[in-house]
């Protein structure tokens, strides 16, 4: 349960959810539903009574700050039937905290350490406001802040080992293969046999993103042995059936297995880019360790650009436009030499929402890779949106390099 009209008005997106829910599968613990309340009593409380009748253990996040939109406390003090009481060793973390950097505490910030008399804290290290554990009528009650990075530090340390020693949880394993370049109907016809052989107790899950799928293998305990090298033996088949589209396992990005790949091969990388604008120069450094293999970037979204920082010649956008193989071709060529990199890409296309021709539509994409051995160009034709556009133009030039290096 995420707790604040932040939340329902758009203002705040609710990743505290997302995280919830991977670690919870972790432990074995299945997410019946996940619900965003306002910040009124009435329906934290109504939300409250529907949440005990389907779960075992209820999780909140949010409401816990100094300011008086922050009701989860009091409410919960109200529910269970006891009065707030002044938690001594939170105090003197919330003090600590205050001297350390050297501000002034008001009464508001003392009264962070305020938690219902029948809880058990839980300490928050990374804030003012802790956790609180309630055991009612067979059902758990945890509430947290809301703040995602105090949220996930209280739930790692304090609740996820407290959960699992409390619920005895059964054995549960994730396996997750990263593909890429095949779209989830024809994924899923491709692999149907195979997913259909699976055992019992393994249940395959297709979770799309753009220009690819992860496919999660969810394996429960079964009372025999060795579950995760068990699902690992029905990877090699799923291998055979999909070859390059696999790009990885776990929970591992585009970017970073492309990283991996330019690591192990002592290759460096740039990129000229046009209708992406720095976007894939941003997913190949998003990556920690990128400064290793990724050299610099020209974002040539003039003509005049592309032909002074890149060598485009004029003959070559004047009989085949900007946005052409035989441009982008010239792009990643002259960027490899420019900046004396291993491997170079470059973009350009027409994104949107106009800019379009009857040859060359909204959403017409051409790629380019280039080392040196060769140069390696694609022509694509889609139309997203202009933001989904340009995104899916970065995983396709993700693709092509890692397609494309040499060995």
């Amino acid at each position: 349960m995420t707790i604040g009209d932040e939340l329902l008005y758009g203002q705040v997106v609710d990743t505290n959810s997302a995280f919830l829910g991977q670690e919870l599968a972790k432990l074995g613990l299945r997410v019946r539903q996940i619900t965003s309340v306002s910040d009124r009593a009435d329906e934290i409380v109504t939300a409250l009574d529907l949440a005990r009748q389907r779960a075992d253990v209820v999780l909140m996040t949010g409401g816990l700050g100094p300011t008086k939109d922050d009701l989860t406390k009091h409410v919960l003090a109200r529910y269970f039937g006891t009065e707030l009481v002044l938690h001594e060793p939170t105090l003197h973390h919330v003090e600590g905290i205050f001297a350390r950097y050297n501000r002034p505490m008001l009464e508001v910030n003392r009264q962070q350490a305020l938690v219902p008399a029948n809880c058990t804290v839980l300490h928050n290290a990374l804030g003012t406001a802790p956790g609180m554990w309630f055991e009612d009528q067979g059902t758990v009650f945890v509430s947290m802040p809301g703040v995602p990075f105090e949220m996930k530090g209280l739930m790692t340390d304090e609740v996820l080992p407290k959960l699992q020693h409390h619920f005895q949880t059964p054995a549960i394993e994730h396996v997750v293969v990263q593909t890429v370049g095949l779209g989830e109907s024809f994924l899923a016809e491709r692999i149907a046999a195979w997913e259909s052989a699976l055992p019992a107790t393994v249940k395959l899950a297709y979770l799309p993103y753009l220009g690819g799928v992860r496919l999660r293998l969810t394996g429960y305990d079964d009372g025999q042995p060795n579950l995760r090298a068990r699902m690992q033996a029905l990877l090699p088949e799923l291998y055979t059936l999909l070859g390059d589209h696999i790009f990885a396992e776990g929970e591992v990005k585009l970017e970073d297995a492309v990283g991996r790949l330019l690591t192990a091969r002592g290759l460096t990388v740039g990129t000229a880019e046009s209708c992406t604008g720095g976007l894939l120069a941003h997913r190949l450094t998003s990556v920690p360790g990128s400064s290793r293999y990724f050299q610099g970037s020209i974002i040539a979204y003039s003509n005049d650009i592309k032909m002074r920082e890149l060598g485009v010649q004029a003959s070559t956008l004047e009989a085949y436009g900007a946005v052409s193989e035989a441009t982008v071709r010239e792009m990643a060529e002259g960027l490899r030499h420019h900046l004396g990199v291993d491997v170079a890409l470059a973009t350009s296309g027409i994104a949107g929402p106009d800019g379009g021709t009857p040859e060359k539509p909204v959403g017409t994409i051409c790629i380019a890779y280039a080392d040196a051995f060769q140069t390696v160009s694609r022509q694509f034709s889609f139309d997203r949106g202009r933001q989904l556009n340009v995104e899916y133009t970065t995983t396709l030039a993700l693709n092509l390099l890692r397609l494309s290096l040499p060995q």
